[in-house]
């Protein structure tokens, strides 16, 4: 069962604003964490490093960036991860995009709040009122009621408090759920790397990872990215505990750190499945009848394998999750279990 002590790290950073390309007050916020625990941190663009006493025994990474508004003109306010991408790479392989005209609906009558992006320092309070997608700018463009006089630049979180119900926690989960699991490896013994990287919604964080590993990394970089991935009801989401992929739109991953989970899953009796099967036999359904296909998703870890010629490898571990990109995110206590046990052996956590 999931410790009180990780409940309660999780509730207190789901509270913390991270929106994308705004997340620098939650990096300090991790630091206190993790400092705490006894990990050595050191900051760089976009990437917060935390490190134990073997730094290069295990390497794992979690994106933190949520997403948000960003204020970009009186009373104008644009979906945060857009903006941060600056629109530059979208190559129609993120389900982000898919999901950009459907979402429009999403958030209308969720409470946000604004605050500074260095500090933290809340700024006020209002409420999405509605939006649209702007046919000029190709961006979402929403009007928030009670934030009228704040300034171009600021971001805007979503109001959220995670929530247990009904053996699943609920909330903003993706990415801060992998975040307090990587924190609450160095209370439990973690003497590897844990990366936090920003602006994986924006499809930039593998940047930021790939220049760490330029600058300090080994001959062999292999590397654990956790995130949650999402489903369209639980009943599909609790087909299985955890999630595997061998590859993603960009690359295929590391096959033997893939195989080492998979075992790892079937010795402890942990169910998966593997994400990029699953959605080749979903299009070929799709396509079966008539309809377009969809993407296999484009992940951290493949856009670090495509751009780094064979610099940074390894494969992703998933959390099933239903309500993508909601405050209704959830995940089963027993899936969120599970991955924290296949992290423990991983780092060789009694």
């Amino acid at each position: 069962m999931l410790s009180s002590e990780f409940i309660d790290l999780l509730k207190m950073l789901v509270r913390q604003p991270s929106v994308v390309g705004a997340e620098h007050s939650f990096f300090r916020v991790l630091q206190r964490e993790l400092e705490e625990r006894g990990a050595k941190v050191v900051w760089y663009e976009g990437l917060l490093v935390a490190q134990g006493s073997d730094p290069f025994s295990v390497m794992l990474s979690a994106h933190v960036d949520r997403h948000g508004l960003i204020c970009t003109g009186p009373n104008e306010f644009q979906y945060a991860a857009f903006v941060a991408g600056n629109r530059t790479d979208l190559l129609n392989n993120s389900v982000s995009e898919e999901l950009m005209s459907k979402v429009t609906q999403r958030f209308i009558g969720e409470p946000v709040y604004a605050y500074e992006p260095w500090s933290g320092v809340y700024r006020g309070n209002g409420v999405i009122r509605s939006a649209s997608v702007c046919e000029f700018r190709h961006n979402l463009i929403f009007e928030v009621e009670g934030l009228e006089s704040v300034v171009a630049g600021t971001p805007i979180a979503f109001r959220d408090q995670l929530r247990l119900s009904n053996g699943r926690l609920v909330g903003q989960l993706d990415n801060v759920l992998s975040a307090a699991a990587l924190v609450h490896l160095f209370s439990l013994g973690f003497q590897g790397t844990a990366f936090f990287t920003a602006q994986e919604e924006a499809g930039k964080s593998w940047r930021f990872l790939l220049e760490w590993f330029r600058r300090f990394g080994g001959s062999t970089n292999r590397l654990f990215v956790v995130d949650t991935s999402p489903f369209p009801s639980v009943e599909t989401a609790n087909q299985q505990l955890l999630v595997l992929r061998e590859k993603d739109a960009n690359a295929p991953f590391n096959r033997e750190s893939t195989q080492l989970v998979e075992r790892l899953c079937r010795e402890k009796g942990f169910s998966y499945l593997y994400k990029d099967r699953y959605m080749e036999a979903e299009n070929q359904r799709r396509i079966a009848e008539g309809e377009s296909p969809g993407s296999l998703g484009s992940t951290e870890m493949g856009r670090s394998i495509a751009a780094s010629n064979g610099l940074v490898d390894g494969t992703t571990i998933q959390i099933p999750t239903t309500g993508y990109h909601t405050m209704e995110e959830s995940a089963g206590w027993e899936s969120v279990d599970a991955f924290m046990e296949v992290l423990k052996s991983l780092s060789s956590i009694e």
